[in-house]
């Protein structure tokens, strides 16, 4: 490549980058101001939200699990170290609400709900499914792309919560039940160094954001997809690259805004 072509490939990239991004911003608008309209059929948010979170739910039950197994493991042989064992609930709690709970629950949601999103919308759109609607005078993004945004938004921080809780479980099994610290020390740490709103709410803020965030991505990946199979497949592996990439981008920002000061 010579050098004089560099700068033409910098710019083309940079006006491609973006009209994507503009068209992108055009379609999260549209999206929201179609939700008043999605609305009057809460029956399609309902069956959506089955669809994106309740199929979710043993992957996101499991992997809560398994985390708050290996987190109190670790916790209390690190602790245990400075005679602190019996602050493991505390460091399981914050850990569970502030990060691993709501930016895991994410990265799972966009591995099972969001690619599960994208080839639905991507195959609707390849059977010509959503021009049909759009010939029989029903607007597609308020009677299929809007359901699942909102069910995407509810279901996420649900997803959360039953994350952190299932791991907490599991860290008191693992803590109390094998190791043997004491129940009313575990508890009582949680009780009393877990805040309300600085910890358990920053956390739930967090699953918003990474649910509209990931809900978003995985509709507009599919929407924009090329009408063929191998085109579906293409846009399924950049909806779980790209939510990945934004979720944990999204959680460094949301952390340092948040906690900074803590």
């Amino acid at each position: 490549m010579k050098i004089a072509a560099i700068p033409a490939r910098v710019g083309r990239f940079t006006l491609e980058g973006l009209t994507t991004l503009g068209h992108a911003t055009h379609f999260l608008v549209d999206l929201v101001r179609g939700i008043p309209g999605g609305l009057r059929r809460p029956y399609l948010t309902v069956v959506q939200m089955e669809a994106v979170g309740n199929r979710s739910l043993s992957i996101i039950a499991a992997s809560g699990a398994a985390v708050g197994l290996v987190l109190a493991l670790q916790g209390y042989i690190t602790l245990s170290r400075y005679g602190s064992a019996e602050a493991l609930g505390l460091l399981v709690a914050l850990a569970l609400a502030r990060e691993l709970g709501p930016v895991l629950t994410a990265l799972l949601f966009a591995g099972r709900a969001g690619t599960s999103l994208t080839a639905e919308i991507g195959l609707m759109k390849a059977g010509e499914q959503l021009v049909a609607m759009e010939m029989m005078a029903v607007d597609p993004r308020t009677r299929v792309l809007v359901p699942r945004f909102v069910a995407g938004i509810i279901s996420m921080p649900l997803l959360g919560a039953v994350f952190s809780m299932v791991g907490i479980g599991a860290a008191y099994f693992v803590g109390v039940i094998l190791i043997g610290i004491d129940s009313g020390s575990f508890w009582s740490s949680m009780q009393s160094g877990v805040d309300v709103v600085k910890d358990i709410g920053n956390g739930v803020v967090k699953t918003v954001v990474f649910g509209v965030t990931t809900t978003f991505i995985a509709l507009y990946v599919g929407n924009e997809s090329e009408p063929t199979p191998e085109g579906v497949a293409r846009a399924t592996t950049r909806t779980v690259v790209i939510s990945s990439l934004s979720v944990l981008f999204l959680d460094f920002i949301l952390t340092a805004l948040m906690f900074s000061k803590t």
